[in-house]
């Protein structure tokens, strides 16, 4: 039940909240302390690769087009932020198919928030294989050919631009 006595509380947490983010989107001491480049497998290993910025480019599909996202792992207060900010968007990855290129649910201009939350696609009666938007995974889920289960892992994401060839 919430009372005006937590209405200030709730208030401040929301403000503190608020401002993490954004200092999760700067290049700040703040950013470091808080965030982890995304898993290995996924981010390009180059001599000039830094966890933040491009180089922690990686692709990912949106309805059928190619994108470049940055993304960047929230290592701590991600259950906080999972049990408090409903207002987050998917990446979908597949830890069963090394290939797999990640498959994101929103763009710019699409109602996109950068908080992401992953879902890891299981294959169940199919040979793992790429999809191209999350209306082909929502609808192989729906067919039980896979299996989609949400983790705990949050990511701050943003869409740098659709990639080139």
């Amino acid at each position: 039940m919430i009372t005006h006595a937590t209405l200030p509380v709730r208030n401040v947490l929301g403000a503190l909240l608020s401002l993490w983010m954004l200092a999760a989107c700067s290049d700040s001491p703040l950013q470091s302390a808080v965030s982890t480049p995304m898993r290995a497998a996924t981010v390009p290993s180059t001599p000039s690769a830094s966890a933040k910025g491009r180089g922690s480019a990686m692709p990912a599909y949106y309805d059928h087009k190619l994108f470049t996202i940055n993304f960047t792992e929230l290592t701590t207060a991600e259950l906080t932020i999972l049990a408090h900010n409903p207002g987050f968007n998917n990446i979908y990855q597949s830890d069963q198919d090394p290939s797999f290129v990640s498959v994101i649910d929103a763009v710019p201009g699409d109602g996109m928030n950068p908080l992401w939350r992953e879902v890891q696609v299981i294959f169940v009666t199919i040979v793992p294989r790429q999809f191209f938007s999350d209306d082909e995974i929502l609808a192989a889920a729906a067919a039980g050919q896979i299996r989609l289960e949400p983790t705990t892992e949050v990511y701050r994401c943003s869409v740098i631009g659709p990639s080139k060839p």
